[in-house]
């Protein structure tokens, strides 16, 4: 018999004392383990791992996804800004309709300037 035969055979040994020792503490680490494992499973599962993976690890993916976010951003900033305006455009008019001591005269000459840029 060889030195690692005995010395494997010393390993099993130890491995056997250690599980008759102590079973119920190994059986009770293996269950905490199977639970974190369980966590960390459902966690991911949470935050769609997979599909996050797939996306970054495909340049088409990853490509498309920017573009369309992109346009969705650009058309947003648009849209807003066009409504933002509409709105001051309309709180002048009727600032202006209201004839307000010197701030209606300035609006007035202000929506003339408006009105020949057209």
């Amino acid at each position: 018999m060889s030195t690692m035969d005995i010395n494997t055979d010393k390993k099993k040994a130890e491995q056997k004392a250690i599980v008759n020792d102590h079973p119920f503490e190994l059986r009770h680490e293996v269950k905490n383990l199977n639970s974190r494992l369980d966590g960390i499973y459902k966690a991911m599962e949470s935050v769609e791992f997979k599909d996050l993976l797939e996306n970054y690890s495909s340049t088409k993916r990853r490509l498309m996804s920017n573009f369309t976010a992109g346009i969705a951003r650009g058309l947003g900033m648009s849209l807003g800004t066009v409504v933002v305006l509409a709105l001051l455009g309309w709180l002048l008019s009727l600032i202006v309709d209201m004839n307000l001591p010197g701030i209606g005269r300035y609006i007035a000459e202000l929506q003339g300037y408006i009105n020949q840029a057209k």
